[in-house]
């Protein structure tokens, strides 16, 4: 949820923007970001060595609903 507020509040961030504001390990906010990205909640984009991610608003969307059924 940290992850995806963050994303909330910017454009893309890449990876290591994300391990500066968060009290966890580089490798577990790639793995984060992986099952987010593999839910449909994010999305990347290459940019050179570095790797862009913001939220898949569609997938947010679908959540959502999802979530409001229950």
């Amino acid at each position: 949820m940290r992850i995806l507020r963050l994303l909330s509040r910017k454009e893309a961030r890449v990876c290591s923007q994300i391990v500066d504001e968060l009290p966890l390990a580089q490798s577990t906010v790639s793995e984060h970001l992986r099952i987010l990205k593999e839910a449909g909640l994010v999305r990347c984009s290459p940019d050179g060595p570095r790797v862009g991610y913001c939220i898949d608003f569609d997938g947010l969307r679908r959540l959502k609903a999802l979530v409001a059924i229950i």
